[in-house]
């Protein structure tokens, strides 16, 4: 029953998630350069700051995603009193 009435939370936690790292990762790459973030498909950019880029928003998003997980899981926890997925 839990994992069933969980999923649409966790769907939208998801999407809210990605948003949320996404301005996370603008605006703490803002703090390291005044250009954009570089993307893998500008032939311009150096190996060196792409692959520093990617590792940022890398880590952001896991970080960002097991925290609004986690924090979904509790919240669904505490308003239905069933842990939604392994309890181990």
């Amino acid at each position: 029953m839990g994992n069933t009435a969980f999923r649409p939370v966790s769907v939208i936690g998801g999407l809210l998630s990605g948003i949320l790292a996404a301005k996370l990762f603008e605006f703490i790459w803002s703090r390291f350069d005044d250009e954009e973030a570089p993307d893998a498909d500008q032939e311009d950019v150096a190996w060196g700051k792409l692959m520093f880029a990617m590792a940022i928003e890398g880590a952001l998003a896991r970080m960002v995603r097991a925290a609004t997980d986690r924090g979904t899981r509790i919240a669904f926890q505490r308003a239905t009193g069933e842990w939604p997925g392994d309890e181990d």
